[in-house]
């Protein structure tokens, strides 16, 4: 008899993504401040048979060892030392290469959901190890509070849900194309300003986000890839600058690019700007997600 475990896997946007430079091991130093967004991917594990299988409903992901679904739980039955067989199906509906942190997600739900699976043989520092070891955003999905993350943003420190933020919603808006990460990071070099950012603002940004004004937290959202994504693709400032315009108490590029979020001071706020967008810059996905 089969048992199956299902699990929605959560996105992230970043209010804040501030590089303080590139390090000698080739990664960057940076801070940033991650906010757990509810639009979820589906996933669900069967255990049994032999070896890893990975079923997807989008058919441009790749379901072998590139997968980071798949190397998750390759490092987990590893690591926990584990004969049996696992089938994994993962339902999208996360755009991808959208900085939005769903394949990092992914991967951190597999890891939690195995462990549970197993009866739990492995203990959530050694999850935490292998989460690190495969990607610098997954250790922040073992978790599920804001979170302030340092080193190459694998160091996470769950924060309370900042008072700023308190009965808002996301708009978030996906172009329609995906920016590679490596990419973004490799442009840096261009703009010194933004490669090497000034400490410090995350602890400002945090204690902003805890003090509820959300226009005064929202002035200081920042996000040091966007000067390469924003020269690149000038579609993104201008998402922006509409957004601002219309009346979004925040917004920005999360991650590496290419989503935009805007973020609204309720839920029916953020479905007006929604339609708005859709008048404006025509059909694009975009989807609108209560705080």
């Amino acid at each position: 008899m089969s048992h199956t475990l299902e699990k929605n896997s959560p996105c992230k946007v970043n209010l804040l993504l501030n590089i303080l430079g590139k390090r000698p091991d080739g990664f960057h130093e940076l801070e940033t401040i991650m906010q757990p967004v509810n639009l979820c991917d589906r996933l669900a594990f069967t255990r049994g048979g032999s070896g890893i299988t990975l079923t997807c409903t989008e058919p441009t992901l790749p379901t072998d060892a590139s997968n980071l679904v798949y190397r998750a739980a390759a490092a987990f039955l590893a690591q926990a030392k584990i004969a049996d067989g696992v089938a994994i199906h993962l339902e999208k509906q996360i755009p991808m290469a959208a900085g939005l942190g769903g394949g990092s997600g992914n991967a951190a739900t597999t890891l939690l959901a195995l462990n549970e699976l197993f009866g739990s043989p492995l203990t959530l520092a050694q999850l935490d190890a292998i989460a690190a070891s495969l990607g610098s955003d997954i250790p922040f999905f073992l978790q599920d509070k804001p979170a302030l993350a340092v080193g190459r943003g694998e160091k996470v420190t769950s924060l309370a849900p900042f008072a700023a933020l308190r009965g808002t919603a996301f708009l978030l808006i996906h172009p329609g194309f995906g920016i590679a990460t490596a990419w973004a990071y490799k442009e840096l070099a261009r703009f010194p300003a933004a490669l090497n950012g000034e400490p410090g603002r995350a602890e400002k940004l945090v204690a902003l986000l805890n003090s509820a004004d959300l226009t005064v937290a929202g002035a200081a959202f920042y996000n040091s890839l966007e000067a390469p994504a924003l020269d690149k693709y000038p579609l993104l400032a201008l998402y922006q600058e509409f957004l601002r315009a219309n009346g979004a108490a925040a917004a920005l590029m999360s991650g590496s690019g290419s989503t935009t979020f805007a973020i609204a001071r309720s839920e029916a706020d953020a479905q007006r700007l929604q339609e708005l967008v859709k008048g404006k810059f025509g059909p694009c996905w975009t989807a609108v997600v209560p705080v």
